[in-house]
C-alpha cells in the first residue's frame, strides 16, 4: 500500500514528503526526551540522550550517506569535511539565524492565537528546559569536567547558539568572576531599527542565564546586572554577573 501510494506522487510531492519525515524525526526525537524527563528526571534523561543521540546519529548517517552517495569520515559527512574554513562559518552562522527565526515564529504563532502574555509565558518555560540542554550539548563538545569553573563557563558561552549571531564580551572580575554582555543582540537591534521598544526579555533570562551557568559548574551564582524593561547603556542590551559561591 505505501509503494503505491509513493507510485501516484510527483517528485515535488515526493521530496516535501522527505522533509516532513525529517521533520517528524525531530519531533520524535524530542518526545522521547520529554518522556523519559517526565518518568525519570532531567538528569537521567540527559544520561539516556548521550547513549541514544551518538546511536542514533550514527545509524541515520550512515542510512543516508548510502542513499545519497556521500562518504563518512568518523561518523562526519565528508562533504562537511570538505568545505573551507570560511563556508563552515557560515553554515554554523546560518544555522544559528535559522534556530532564532524558527523561536520567533513560535513565540508568533503563539501570540497571535493567545496573546502575548501566554506567548511569554510558553517562551520562558521553553528557555527553562533550552538552555540548560544547550549547555550540557556544550560541555560534551569541549569535554569539560563536572564542575568546569569560571573558565568553563567562558568557553561554554562562546559556543552557544547566540554567539554566532549577536555581538558579546566578557569582562575578568578577579579568578572567581566575570562579567558577561549581550552588547548587540539581533532582535533587539531588529526592533530598535523598527523604532520599537526593546522586547522586555528579563523574565526568559533570569531562567535561562542562571540555568545555563548551574548546568555548566552548580556552583556558579548568576546576577541580572540589566535586562530589558530595565534601563541600559548604549554598549550593551543585557548584562549578566557570574561569580563562583
Amino acid at each position: 500500500m505505501g509503494q503505491q501510494e509513493l507510485d501516484r506522487l510527483s517528485n515535488v510531492e515526493l521530496a516535501r514528503l522527505a522533509v516532513d519525515l525529517m521533520h517528524r524525526t525531530m519531533v520524535h526525537h524530542v518526545f522521547w526526551f520529554k518522556e523519559v524527563e517526565h518518568q525519570m528526571g532531567f538528569e537521567r534523561a540527559l544520561e539516556v540522550m548521550n547513549d541514544a543521540y551518538e546511536k542514533s546519529r550514527g545509524i541515520q548517517l550512515k542510512r543516508l550517506s548510502k542513499l545519497l552517495g556521500f562518504a563518512l569520515e568518523d561518523g562526519v559527512p565528508e562533504p562537511l569535511l570538505s568545505l573551507p574554513k570560511e563556508k563552515l562559518a557560515a553554515l554554523i552562522e546560518g544555522l544559528s539565524v535559522n534556530w532564532l527565526a524558527g523561536d520567533g515564529v513560535w513565540f508568533q504563532a503563539v501570540e497571535s492565537k493567545y496573546g502575548m502574555l501566554d506567548a511569554k509565558r510558553c517562551n520562558d518555560s521553553c528557555w527553562a528546559w533550552f538552555s540548560p540542554f544547550e549547555a550540557w550539548s556544550i560541555k560534551r563538545i569541549l569535554n569539560l569536567p563536572e564542575r568546569a569553573g569560571i573558565e568553563g563557563l567562558k568557553k561554554a558561552l562562546a559556543l552557544r547558539l547566540y554567539a554566532y549571531i549577536n555581538e558579546q564580551s566578557i569582562v575578568d572580575e578577579g579568578p572567581d568572576g566575570i562579567l558577561f554582555c549581550m552588547n548587540n543582540c539581533r532582535v533587539q537591534a531588529a526592533r530598535k531599527s523598527k523604532g520599537m521598544e526593546d522586547y522586555p526579555c528579563k523574565s526568559a533570562g533570569l531562567v535561562e542565564y542562571a540555568n545555563f551557568a548551574r548546568t555548566i559548574d552548580a556552583g556558579i551564582e548568576t546576577e541580572c546586572v540589566g535586562c530589558p524593561p530595565d534601563e541600559h547603556p548604549d554598549e550593551w542590551f543585557c548584562a549578566w554577573r557570574f561569580r563562583m559561591t
